[in-house]
């Protein structure tokens, strides 16, 4: 059995991660119960989602997890442990079951109801013997459809807890043995189902073996359409998790093999042919192609690959064949670390959510208090002992706390699931609860507001200085650099005239250098090189001024105490920012473009985009980053930041709410709250505007729930509530909060949809 722990355990004494599937829970005091039983062992915390009927537990290294199933199963429920990457799994047997019981629970209501209304109505249609017939239909309703509900409060007795269970139990088990004590002691009886609304209308004489039967199909129908909608809510990350491929051609010795996925191994060359999915994180070798990437990114404008460009597993191959070379395997391909993100935002709890679970803990128990202190009442101060029974039925059955239970994990369930089909993760509801408050966003401008890819638009030489030479001493240097502006100066040279480098050294946030044929060459901003004492000739100067204007990057290239030219590179800005920063504008959220590029080109691409002059800061080194956080919170701003390398990570973290690029490195997706598939400014706007959808719902959820307890629990009391609107009124409650949940899939940002769903439209 695989268990998944963040950390060697063999090695290290942090804490382990469990991930248990809990079986048999019903409300938001069965969550209560099993976290408190986990939280009872040494150094144990746990966390309980019922939508997704999942533990997570942390627990000392040392912990024996067979010691955390059986605290569940003390509980009174079912615990397994769960495989690492293993899929969310429904009981298939207990939908069919509750499917099965339903439609029973149906086929004698319906009558039963009918000929109680009808001997109600017209009380000379009653024949000898009705009394019995309704024993026969209503009997096989409470005991052997009602019986998940009755095992689960029996289970809970046994434990000495109480759930929704209970009160359900409790009070159709009493409807039906007041029903068979009016019918043992001889004397008149009355159907109790057409007898009036409210209890002061019940006789003594009152029947409820139709009441309780018909609650009983009432409750079935709310539980087995809430079990299909929690289903229904998790199918996009089902669907996720079930887009890999499962097996794959291997070229090993010379010859084709077919292997499950599970069997490659890193350095592992492999192929894809037309239309078939990329089997895992790689870097092709031989061939092109185009890539759908929109499982990840959202987006199915095809992305052209060749060798040495890097893919992303699960992607689809759209034409040529490709000869890859696995980088990723498992568990730690980018489309697994996605869905990962996914499952532990579904598992996580949002502090709202923790406040419903402690009140419905001691909810239950006060509700049968509640109910005894009611039936008293009633039969100090009532005209009858049906009118006690009614009411006190009344108050058990509209108590049940399902919604409470249901109102934030449905909906971090569909809504995290949205947000995968759209590429942005949510890390959680922490996540969701932040960006409430965020009213700016800090952007770094290569990448983000531009598409990444610079190329080299021109090369200045000073006077007497040969253009060719210079390129190739600056692309020498910079071809051991991984820098955007290295890579376009590297690919703008002749290879043949690359040259050996020695000495090199990366200068962060200001260039390169290194040994050329004896001279020590310095490639970076004209910045970089007036601190050295190297300043532009004045033709340079006024050739890097025009550049700067224009939008473009400019590299001082020298050696020899002197500055031998100059290198213009460009970065075509993206077509979707101007509207990005339009959404983010519309949101309230204003843009903060921040880049360790010069002013004047700083500028001009702001003006581009749509980016207030002022909301500008250039020239900023990657320690700046965090300074920069810093200053605009103690301005009393609300911070997200966008980042994609290690360099960001800090400045992630030290913001209010961290955006990951999903394609940036491990540091920077561990530190953010949220991560994107796509290298574009516009996710950033989607992602706060689903988070803020989601997060909504979530509170309109509880405050239903929450309104709806408050309200109707002193209505039954009052006796103005029968047990029969009493039990339509609770199931409608669960339906309520978890078709408002729903409404979130079909959740499309203001921007519009993803190009991939407008072409699947």
């Amino acid at each position: 059995m695989e268990v998944r722990t963040t950390t060697d355990r063999a090695v290290t004494a942090e804490p382990a991660v469990y991930d248990l599937a809990v079986g048999g829970m019903t409300c938001a005091a069965c969550v209560g119960r099993v976290e408190r039983k986990l939280g009872k062992l040494d150094g144990v915390t746990a966390t309980v989602n019922l939508a997704t009927e999942r533990a997570r537990v942390l627990a000392p290294a040392s912990t024996d997890p067979r010691s955390l199933l059986e605290a569940v199963e003390g509980a009174g429920y079912t615990a397994r442990l769960v495989a690492t990457g293993e899929q969310h799994r429904r009981d298939p047997d207990r939908e069919r079951d509750l499917r099965r019981r339903l439609a029973v629970a149906a086929v004698l209501a319906m009558p039963l109801a009918d000929l109680s209304l009808a001997l109600s109505l017209f009380p000379e249609l009653r024949f000898v013997g009705w009394e019995w017939v309704f024993l026969g239909l209503a009997l096989p309703m409470v005991l052997w459809c009602g019986l998940p509900f009755h095992r689960a409060a029996w289970s809970a007795l046994r434990h000495g807890t109480a759930t929704m269970d209970t009160l359900v139990s409790v009070g159709t088990l009493a409807a039906t043995g007041w029903s068979l004590w009016i019918m043992l002691r001889g004397g008149e009886a009355a159907p109790g189902f057409g007898t009036g609304w409210a209890a002061l209308t019940r006789t003594d004489d009152a029947l409820y073996l139709d009441v309780a039967a018909v609650v009983i199909t009432f409750l079935l129908a709310g539980r087995y359409f809430e079990a299909r909608a929690k289903r229904s809510a998790g199918a996009a990350l089902r669907a996720l998790l079930d887009w890999g491929v499962k097996d794959v051609e291997v070229l090993r010795g010379g010859n084709v093999v077919r292997l499950s996925v599970d069997s490659l191994r890193v350095g592992d060359r492999f192929t894809a042919r037309p239309g078939e999915k990329i089997a895992t994180d790689a870097v092709v070798e031989q061939g092109r192609s185009a890539l759908d990437t929109s499982v990840i990114t959202g987006e199915s404008v095809p992305r052209e690959v060749g060798p040495g460009d890097p893919v992303v597993g699960g992607t689809v191959n759209a034409a040529g064949h490709l000869v890859l070379v696995a980088t990723r395997v498992g568990a730690d391909t980018r489309l697994a670390r996605m869905a990962q993100l996914v499952e532990q935002a579904q598992e996580s709890k949002a502090g709202a959510q923790r406040l419903a679970d402690r009140v419905s803990a001691v909810f239950v128990p006060l509700v049968l208090l509640l109910a005894a202190a009611t039936m008293v009442g009633w039969l100090l101060l009532g005209p009858s002992t049906a009118a006690a029974v009614t009411a006190a039925l009344a108050v058990l059955v509209v108590a049940c706390p399902c919604a409470l239970g249901l109102a934030t994990p449905t909906a971090v369930l569909v809504g995290t699931g949205r947000g995968a089909q759209l590429g942005v993760f949510l890390k959680g509801p922490q996540a969701l609860e932040s960006t409430r408050r965020i009213d700016t966003v800090v952007a770094d401008k290569t990448g983000t507001l531009t598409e990444g890819r610079m190329e080299l638009s021109d090369v200045i030489a000073a006077d007497g200085e040969c253009a060719a030479t210079m390129l190739s001493r600056a692309a020498s240097v910079e071809r051991a650099s991984e820098h955007p502006i290295a890579a376009a100066l590297v690919a703008g040279a002749d290879p043949g005239t690359m040259l050996p480098v020695t000495e090199f050294a990366a200068l962060a946030g200001l260039g390169a250098a290194g040994t050329v044929d004896g001279d020590e060459v310095l490639v970076g901003s004209p910045r970089m090189l007036a601190e050295r004492g190297l300043a532009l000739p004045a033709a340079l100067e006024i050739e890097r001024v025009r550049a700067e204007e224009a939008g473009a990057t400019v590299v001082g290239v020298a050696w020899g105490d002197r500055v031998r030219g100059l290198c213009t590179v460009t970065d075509r800005i993206r077509d979707t920012a101007p509207a990005a920063v339009a959404a983010l504008r519309g949101l309230g959220i204003e843009t903060v473009m921040l880049t360790g590029d010069n002013q004047r080109t700083a500028a001009a691409v702001a003006t581009v985009v749509g980016i207030d002059p002022g909301h500008v800061v250039a020239d900023a080194m990657p320690e700046d980053k965090v300074d920069h956080v810093r200053r605009l919170q103690a301005r009393g701003r609300s911070v997200a930041v966008v980042g994609d390398g290690i360099n960001d990570a800090a400045a992630l973290a030290a913001a209010d709410l961290g955006i990951a690029v999903g394609s940036g490195t491990d540091v920077a997706i561990e530190a953010a709250d949220v991560v994107l598939g796509r290298d574009d400014l516009l996710a950033v706007a989607d992602a706060i505007e689903l988070a803020r959808r989601t997060h909504r719902t979530i509170v309109s959820n509880l405050r239903w729930a929450f309104g709806y307890n408050t309200a109707a629990l002193p209505l039954a009391v009052a006796g103005l509530l029968s047990p029969l609107v009493a039990g339509l009124a609770m199931v409608l409650s669960s339906v309520f909060v978890v078709s408002q949940s729903l409404r979130l899939r079909g959740f499309t940002p203001a921007s519009g949809p993803p190009r991939a769903e407008q072409q699947r439209g």
